[in-house]
């Protein structure tokens, strides 16, 4: 079985989403997360689940190689950004090749790039009168949202909709699409 560990900054819905698929489908198992930010609700939900979590600092991640240690100790195969903000230095990447994937609110390369998330993608989708959004599913790379294209599911976007209204959709797609791709990526 695959061991995952999850990378999150924030409330970890994306997170607690990968778990229950992980729990009802048995193909791989969350066996950490991991958190930049000591307050993130996804903590709280890793409580929940009775799933080990690890919190770091900048130079825990960027000056040394805890996180990575760490990582080897839990005997992680494969590494699921849902919500994480840093970008991952080079070292981890060349120690899980083509084995980190992220999730990204809008269809790359549209909306990408450092700064690019949550409802700031949503706020330049409607400033910028797109007819459609959606999700990417990419896998990491050294630059932020460049890495090759898995997968991506689109939305309508409605010229009355809001930025919420879209981040509604694109959370949808999310929920929908994530746990089954990382699912089928395992599998191949």
């Amino acid at each position: 079985m695959n061991k995952i560990a999850i990378f999150a900054s924030g409330s970890g819905t994306n997170a607690e989403n990968i778990i229950k698929f992980s729990k009802e489908n048995k193909n791989f198992e969350i066996s950490a997360i991991f958190s930049n930010n000591k307050n993130a609700y996804v903590i709280q939900r890793a409580i929940y689940h009775n799933i080990k979590y690890y919190i770091f600092s900048r130079p825990d991640f960027y000056e040394s190689k805890k996180v990575l240690n760490i990582l080897e100790e839990n005997n992680i195969d494969f590494i699921v950004l849902a919500g994480f903000l840093w970008l991952i230095p080079e070292y981890l990447i060349e120690a899980y090749p083509n084995k980190i994937i992220n999730i990204h609110p809008a269809l790359l390369p549209k909306y990408g790039g450092k700064g690019m998330y949550g409802m700031k993608v949503h706020e330049a989708v409607v400033a910028n009168k797109e007819k459609e959004s959606g999700i990417t599913i990419h896998f990491v790379n050294k630059q932020y949202d460049k890495g090759g294209i898995i997968f991506q599911a689109r939305c309508d976007v409605l010229p009355d909709d809001n930025p919420g209204d879209i981040a509604k959709k694109v959370h949808e797609l999310e929920y929908k699409h994530f746990p089954k791709v990382i699912n089928n990526l395992l599998n191949a």
